[in-house]
């Protein structure tokens, strides 16, 4: 019986895989229909549980889509359009979103450690439980977000729009609130011990039970 044609593909076969394989992780992502890539187009994606880590997403228009749970570490997003988007309980985690659209977006329990937000576009979108420590998130809009029991600790606020916020039990121990806006904000049992305050601007806001909150403007 003649062997060799079997033996031939034995030796043959991980040498397409491995030329597959390598295609293949150049090639963008598909997931459900939506190619993951810059400036696609994939409004309402269903993408929930996704690994999109370390993915360029750049210009992307994901609003309105399912990613609960996704994982977007490492992921860049820079002025993607996340607006209406569910991330809940998503992994963020040093993700770029610099000048990105989360407004009226859902973050809830998402982790956002060290994530870079410059000028990051988030009015109204809803935060509550979610940990943002160390993030970047100087001149970022965040204008009437929802932010209870949130946890900033060492994250950088510096001229962010915090306007009607709600911080509600948020922990912002050790972080840049310098010239950061807070009129009519709640910070409601907040912990802002630690924090630089130079120039923040609290006016009519709710400093009831708030710890490192300024006494001057009660």
């Amino acid at each position: 019986m003649n062997y060799f044609p079997l033996a031939l593909a034995l030796l043959i076969s991980p040498a397409f895989a491995t030329e597959n394989a390598e295609q293949n992780d150049d090639a963008p992502l598909t997931v459900n229909g939506c190619l993951l890539a810059p400036e696609s187009h994939c409004a309402n994606a269903k993408l929930r549980g996704a690994d999109l880590s370390n993915q360029d997403l750049r210009k992307i228009d994901l609003s309105g889509a399912d990613l609960r749970q996704a994982n977007l570490r490492h992921a860049r997003l820079d002025l993607a359009n996340l607006e209406n988007a569910d991330l809940r309980g998503a992994n963020l985690t040093r993700a770029s979103l610099q000048q990105s659209n989360l407004r009226l977006a859902q973050l809830q329990g998402a982790t956002l450690l060290a994530a870079q937000g410059w000028g990051l576009f988030a009015q109204g979108a809803n935060f509550a439980d979610a940990d943002l420590s160390g993030a970047y998130l100087e001149f970022a809009r965040l204008s009437g977000a929802k932010f209870q029991g949130a946890t900033f600790t060492a994250a950088d606020l510096e001229m962010a729009w915090l306007s009607k916020a709600d911080l509600t039990g948020a922990i912002l121990r050790d972080a840049n609130l310098q010239e950061a806006k807070f009129g009519e904000s709640n910070l409601e049992r907040a912990d802002l011990r630690g924090s630089r305050q130079h120039y923040a601007n609290f006016q009519d806001s709710n400093m009831e039970g708030c710890q490192g909150c300024p006494s001057s403007w009660n």
